[in-house]
């Protein structure tokens, strides 16, 4: 039934999925406590402060979900087609030609769903997914996300190899770099001014020899007229910097240029059961 219904609402015309989006936002912060304070801290830890950010940053938290149908369930040449411009195509295209392998680091901002649709339309790409709490949802994650041009990899060891294995072949992977990892999977660093539990695997793939880095959101156009792609080059590192601090650093400028559009909703700084203290040496492993 599940299906069903979500292969109906893929047929809505973006414009419609997005507006009736920016209001399941509003519901949703209407009725959850614990997402309206997360928010609201998250927001002011950024040093974000006006009102129009944070209404922008609701509806949109809601247009994320409505327009998953669309992204998921629509033949990949059409939702691939939700995207209008590509600002940094260029990135790809040395990368491409210089035979690297693409790190593509996918934040929660915008629709970092289309990310992984539009370059299956090019190249083979693994992206990197936790299998959700509810069982009765995986079949449709695996269904949305994975097709003849995208691999689902699971946020496991056997999940790592995949995109280890995609890397040398040239090929992409992607990345949700601000989810919080598990226990042993992470190290303590600075994001937006507190300490936030960061995965070191997207570091440590990025750092190695013969791939290139790449920072991409989907910007929400207003009206629902699709999509911009933009990616961005990973900077250097500062001095003393860590690598996992230079991704955050990274992310965090990202954001900013869109910061209506993230997900601020969501539990960053939580401390997951296990993990050392802020300050702590995670014992991450070494580079694969």
């Amino acid at each position: 039934m599940s299906r069903f219904l979500m292969s109906l609402v893929a047929r809505f015309p973006l414009w419609i999925l997005h507006a009736l989006g920016g209001a399941l936002g509003w519901v949703i912060y209407g009725l959850s406590p614990t997402y309206r304070r997360h928010m609201r801290e998250n927001l002011e830890a950024a040093g974000i402060l006006d009102t129009e950010t944070r209404r922008r940053a609701i509806a949109s938290a809601g247009r994320m979900v409505a327009e998953l149908p669309a992204v998921w369930l629509r033949p990949r040449g059409q939702a691939a087609s939700l995207v209008v411009r590509i600002d940094g195509r260029e990135l790809v295209d040395t990368a491409r030609a210089a035979g690297q392998g693409i790190v593509f680091l996918t934040p929660h901002l915008g629709c970092f769903e289309i990310t992984a649709k539009l370059a299956a339309e090019e190249f083979p790409i693994t992206v990197l997914y936790r299998a959700p709490k509810l069982g009765w949802l995986q079949p449709l994650v695996e269904e949305g996300r994975g097709d003849d041009g995208v691999r689902l990899a699971r946020a496991d060891v056997s999940g790592v190899r995949e995109l280890v294995a995609a890397l040398a072949r040239k090929e992409a992977v992607g990345i949700l770099p601000d989810q919080v990892p598990g226990m042993g999977e992470g190290e303590w660093a600075e994001f937006f001014g507190r300490p936030a539990y960061t995965m070191t695997l997207a570091a440590r793939l990025a750092a190695r020899p013969g791939r290139v880095c790449l920072l991409a959101f989907g910007e929400r156009l207003p009206g629902g007229a699709g999509y911009v792609l933009h990616l961005r080059p990973l900077p250097p590192a500062e001095t003393g910097e860590s690598e996992v601090r230079r991704m955050n650093r990274a992310l965090e400028a990202l954001i900013r240029e869109c910061p209506g559009q993230y997900l601020w909703g969501y539990n960053r700084y939580k401390r997951p059961a296990g993990a050392p203290v802020p300050g702590a040496k995670s014992g991450a492993e070494p580079a694969p």
